[in-house]
């Protein structure tokens, strides 16, 4: 029997998960239909700007999370010899965008996303694929191989390969590749201390940041051909590229294995998709808009798109004419961001610093400056006030 009241989302990750618990809240029976057999994530950490702490405010969550997480902002840029570039602090992160910036595992985010759903409405192991999109007088239609649900509405959070997304738009070029390669691990290193720190280099870059529970994020980038893989092991290349950097990093490096790092190439979304929506089918995160990760906005901004899609489940072209421009914008600016920091020009490097230094000596750092017009976003509704947002109105 049809469900026509039903939304289904296609894709269990945080954009997914997000979606489904904003859709559940405004009412809808939701179905999240997930490829992998489990929800655990890809992935190590995530950070999370006052932007996308404001959305979880929406889902009721918002303080849990800023509990749970590790604030950041205190540490700032260095070169790989050591020297200090930039500074800034939690507190000067707050008072620019109203909230702090923090940071904590995905797999944690993802399980208190799932805890929003009711019950059975999360299926893994079930690759979906979109029958028909449907229109204003009939609805989508969604096959899992044994089955076919109708819907009012679906959502492809399927990821950068969506085939949602090349099912609506399948003449559009798809992601392209960024230049570069990123790894990244979560692992305890028992008794070292340090502040959290990017630090860029001759076309490589390495961050690490301390979560609350102990263990340390640690991230590289390096320019390099799309497909590479180290001829030994991950943790080896590792070395080879950042062993002689400043501390902390050759003592991360002492305290990985190699089964800790993770290696994946770069994508993103080049030419903007003509829309984020066709008939009652709906894209967020990455299947609309996949973006490199030097801004640390990917996951930010499924969120936004989470709860403004259920602001405009009614009205589609709204949810379009509100996520288009901005995220455009936005994939724009972490490209531009990644030229910036990834540059392997000697001469340009040197220009880099100089001005870094001196634009965060005459004020706010350049690491503060990059998230003006992303961190102060808020929702197109107020969230319910009793449901979070508290320490953001204390810092205010």
């Amino acid at each position: 029997m049809a469900q026509t009241d039903r939304a289904v989302v296609i894709g269990g990750g945080i954009g997914g998960l997000a979606a489904a618990a904003a859709l559940y809240r405004a009412g809808r029976d939701v179905t999240v239909l997930e490829r992998a057999r489990s929800l655990d994530p890809a992935g190590a950490a995530i950070s999370l700007a006052p932007n996308a702490l404001r959305a979880l405010d929406v889902l009721g969550i918002g303080d849990e999370i800023r509990d749970l997480a590790a604030w950041q902002g205190d540490g700032g840029l260095r070169t790989p010899g050591g020297r200090w570039l930039s500074r800034t602090s939690a507190e000067a992160t707050a008072a620019r965008f109203g909230g702090p910036l923090v940071l904590l595992a995905r797999a944690t985010l993802v399980d208190r996303l799932a805890a929003l759903l009711p019950p059975g409405a999360v299926r893994t192991a079930v690759t979906a694929a979109l029958a028909d999109p449907g229109d204003g007088r009939r609805p989508a239609r969604v096959s899992t191989g044994d089955d076919e649900l109708e819907a009012e509405l679906v959502v492809g959070a399927d990821g950068i390969n969506s085939r949602v997304r090349a099912a609506l738009f399948p003449l559009h070029p798809g992601p392209v590749y960024s230049g570069f390669t990123t790894w990244r691990m979560l692992i305890p290193v028992p008794g070292v201390e340090f502040a959290s720190h990017e630090t860029w280099g001759r076309g490589r870059m390495w961050g690490t940041h301390p979560l609350k529970d102990g263990r340390v994020y640690a991230y590289a980038a390096a320019m390099t051909p799309a497909g590479g893989r180290a001829p030994d092991d991950e943790k080896a290349e590792l070395l080879r590229r950042f062993g002689d950097w400043h501390a902390p990093v050759p003592a991360v490096l002492a305290a990985a294995r190699p089964e800790d790092v993770l290696r994946h190439d770069v994508h993103h979304i080049a030419t903007p998709l003509p829309a984020c929506h066709l008939g009652r089918v709906a894209l967020l995160g990455d299947a609309a808009h996949a973006m490199p990760p030097t801004l640390g906005q990917g996951g930010n901004q499924a969120l936004e798109d989470a709860v403004v899609l259920a602001h405009h489940t009614d009205e589609l072209a709204a949810y379009t004419a509100a996520r288009l421009p901005r995220t455009t914008a936005i994939t724009r600016r972490a490209v531009q961001a990644a030229r910036l920091n990834m540059t392997a020009n000697p001469a340009a490097i040197a220009v880099r610093n100089l001005a870094i230094a001196a634009l965060s000596k005459a004020g706010p750092a350049l690491f503060l400056r990059g998230f003006d017009g992303i961190a102060d976003w808020r929702p197109p509704y107020a969230a319910v006030e009793a449901h979070g947002g508290k320490r953001e109105r204390e810092s205010t």
